[in-house]
């Protein structure tokens, strides 16, 4: 009976750290994606413009409208005002909140199975855990949420006029059009896509925070050692070999000072020891959080953003949007293999084709990836808080009540 009482105390207390893992990750996500909007809005505009950026073709048709980051935001609010730079802000929150949320959990509980099952004492520091975990992490969430990455695609791809007005408006015309497969064009690529993103950002990430964790307990080491010399010299530099009085007087000075020197010997080894428990532990600070993550959040969305382009053409194929942005990428592109598509962009587009919209990809990205962790942190950090004060009181009123029962029970 004890067993069965502990048990579902244990998956009621895992239950419960789940609600916390995916509330922290969603709203996380939320002040990230609404920061970080504007960014997204260019990158898109540049992701789904055809024509080359580099050059000046003599065709007037071949022009790029958006040639550079600058140029794009300019021009994006003067002729849709400061708003069109927010464009898919409402689908791009309902994408966010389940994605995070469903991969903040799964990314946590990949870890926790990995150490039931023995692959890592410390999942959280090893890096072949934290790269499976932070691709299948990916995955789950993409799932989950993509018609809603699909809708605000278009939406921020569409410029104006409209083409749709609302939410409901663009998911009722994409069905409509490609059936209702075609909330989930492109949901392939997107794996392929999003599987080595998360990955390495979340390897890099765990890996960076044990690396600078490694140094901050070597830098209290080595101070616990220099202090440990010192003491050690300070002690051995009061010995005497002159008369008894001056002899017991040094004696007596260096039994002093050597226990000066253990006192200083032990206080420097209880740092170093704490040093150690916050390098296993991954105690991390919001600073230190906010680096990790946009350093790895900057190196992943570099490497795989070709992977972005094709899917961005993937979920605008057929949108019917106003000529004056360019050349529309047409319906039949969506039934394209990736490969085949990465070569197109290339033939057409060169090889910086490829990375169009790297530039404020990566200004997002970056910035995203960075606010996200240490929002997450902070968030997690204070919800535990809360939820501790609450199994507290709980188990107050608990004892309360079982209290009473006894003393109804002795009258």
């Amino acid at each position: 009976m004890g067993v069965a009482v502990g048990d579902a105390g244990t998956e009621k207390k895992a239950k419960g750290r789940m609600v916390v893992d995916a509330t922290a990750g969603a709203i996380a996500g939320c002040i990230a994606r609404f920061l970080t909007g504007p960014f997204d809005v260019v990158k898109i505009r540049f992701q789904v413009q055809l024509e080359p950026i580099v050059g000046v073709p003599a065709d007037a048709l071949r022009r790029s409208k958006y040639t550079g980051f600058t140029q794009a935001l300019t021009t994006i609010v003067r002729e849709e005002g400061i708003q069109g730079l927010w464009r898919g802000t409402v689908p791009g929150l309902l994408l966010t909140v389940p994605y995070t949320a469903v991969q903040f959990v799964a990314l946590q509980q990949v870890r926790q199975a990995a150490a039931d099952y023995g692959f890592t004492a410390n999942p959280g520091t090893a890096p072949l855990v934290s790269l499976a975990s932070g691709a299948l992490a990916g995955a789950a969430a993409t799932v989950a949420s993509y018609p809603f990455d699909l809708l605000r695609t278009t939406l921020a791809a569409q410029g104006e006029p409209k083409v749709y007005r609302t939410l409901w408006d663009a998911a009722r015309g994409i069905v409509s059009q490609r059936g209702p497969a075609g909330l989930y064009s492109g949901l392939g690529v997107t794996l392929v896509e999003i599987m080595p993103y998360a990955a390495l950002q979340f390897g890099l990430y765990d890996a960076l925070n044990a690396a600078v964790n490694e140094a901050r307990a070597r830098h209290v080491r080595e101070q616990a050692a220099a202090a440990d010399a010192a003491a050690d010299a300070e002690a051995g530099g009061h010995h005497s070999t002159g008369g008894d009085k001056r002899g017991r007087q040094a004696r007596t000075r260096s039994g002093g000072e050597a226990g000066d020197g253990r006192a200083m010997r032990a206080a420097a080894d209880e740092a170093a020891a704490a040093a150690e428990r916050s390098a296993s532990g991954l105690q991390t600070s919001r600073l230190q959080a906010f680096a990790c993550g946009l350093v790895a959040g900057l190196v992943a969305k570099l490497v795989t953003h070709p992977l972005d382009v094709a899917k961005k053409r993937y979920q605008v194929a057929g949108l019917q949007r106003s000529l004056k942005y360019g050349a529309r990428v047409e319906a039949g592109f969506a039934m394209r293999s990736l490969a085949q598509s990465l070569v197109d962009i290339y033939r057409t587009e060169g090889v910086l084709g490829l990375w169009k919209g790297s530039v404020p990809s990566i200004i997002k990205a970056a910035p995203s990836a960075a606010i996200t962790f240490a929002a997450y942190d902070a968030v997690l950090a204070w919800l535990l808080v809360v939820a501790g004060e609450h199994t507290a009181k709980q188990a107050a009123a608990a004892q309360a009540q079982q209290q009473q029962q006894q003393d109804k029970a002795k009258k």
